[in-house]
């Protein structure tokens, strides 16, 4: 026969394993706050990469401005630019 002991002991037990109502409520709240931190992570960094790459095109059509221009620069003196 178990005694009050016994079967303070196998409550004490399950407090520990299974969570209560108030236990999974505050866990929820970690997640969703957890959740919009990353959340917010991967938009701070899509955005910084979205910049990058805006960025690299401008730098792009930059570059092929000024090689055009060389070309012409190379053309009007005469000079055969190879590469």
């Amino acid at each position: 026969m178990l005694t009050r002991e016994d079967i303070e002991k196998i409550i004490e037990a399950n407090q520990e394993v299974f969570p209560s109502k108030e236990n999974f409520e505050s866990f929820k709240d970690e997640i969703k706050q957890s959740f919009s931190d990353l959340q917010t992570s991967v938009d701070s960094y899509a955005k910084k990469a979205d910049d990058y790459f805006q960025e690299m095109v401008a730098l792009s059509h930059k570059v092929d401005r000024h090689e055009k221009w060389f070309h012409q620069i190379a053309d009007k003196l005469g000079i055969k630019l190879e590469y």
